[in-house]
């Protein structure tokens, strides 16, 4: 073989050789690339799950430092809609009532007085706002007050309040107990008004939906002139808890009847 054959082939050989690395350096720069972009989007949906457990982490830690956001029960009215009211809007008379599901007192207002303030709203002639308060669990500890509140505005999410919140206090344990910190009991009450004790309701109870709600009850009422429950106001005026005056459900309706004629 001549040494011009012989040096045709290793060029021969040398530009094959050097056009197959040229090639694996093409296809390595391919694969690098692609798994380049693999990894950036990788990354970057690492990066959206990361950011939602942050969130995840976040809420949780929130939720125990507070009560969650506060949620008033749907067709809530008044100031910071923390009343929930009862009857025709149009009636002439307001009873203002602030209570607590555990108080005695609030009990014998409303086993007394159930019957006429209920007979006054079904002829349009009164209408009731109820502000839902924790004095009890404030002063005995517990968690009944604030549990029953959130299951009575439960209800109102419902359309079930007025029915719900007389079983409350037809069903009241005595207020040592502390019966309503059990919700399986609150559930239980439930069970007695027609309707009511849905999934929906459930979770709203378990959940302590409107617990923060309860909890700014609260805290205006605190910050006002009332400093018991129950306080109950007819058109704005004190009407119940004076010795020298005591309220009789006859006179309830005498004051309703003079409120029709202003």
């Amino acid at each position: 073989m001549s040494q011009k054959n012989s040096d045709g082939k290793r060029s021969a050989r040398e530009r094959l050789q050097e056009q197959r690395r040229l090639e694996e350096s093409r296809a390595k720069r391919k694969r690098t690339l692609i798994a380049a972009a693999v990894v950036v989007a990788v990354l970057a949906a690492g990066g959206g799950i990361a950011a939602l457990v942050a969130g995840s982490h976040s809420a949780k830690d929130n939720k125990r430092q507070t009560a969650g956001p506060l949620l008033a029960p749907q067709g809530a009215t008044g100031t910071e809609n923390l009343a929930i009211p009862v009857g025709v809007p149009a009636a002439k008379a307001t009873l203002t009532v602030y209570e607590d599901f555990r108080c005695p007192g609030c009990g014998q207002f409303e086993n007394v007085y159930r019957d006429t303030v209920h007979d006054l709203e079904n002829k349009g002639q009164l209408k009731a706002e109820y502000h839902l308060v924790t004095l009890i669990d404030k002063n005995l500890g517990g968690s009944g007050s604030v549990n029953a509140a959130n299951a009575a505005a439960c209800a109102q999410d419902a359309g079930k309040f007025l029915a719900y919140h007389d079983e409350l206090y037809k069903n009241q344990p005595p207020e040592t107990q502390d019966a309503y910190g059990k919700k399986s009991r609150l559930l239980e009450l439930a069970g007695k008004v027609e309707g009511l004790n849905t999934s929906t309701f459930q979770q709203c109870v378990e959940n302590g939906t409107h617990d923060s709600w309860v909890k700014k009850s609260q805290e205006t009422f605190s910050k006002s002139q009332y400093r018991a429950t129950p306080t109950v106001l007819l058109n704005g005026k004190s009407i119940y808890g004076d010795p020298a005056n005591p309220l009789t459900p006859q006179k309830l309706r005498d004051m309703v009847a003079e409120a029709q004629k202003g």
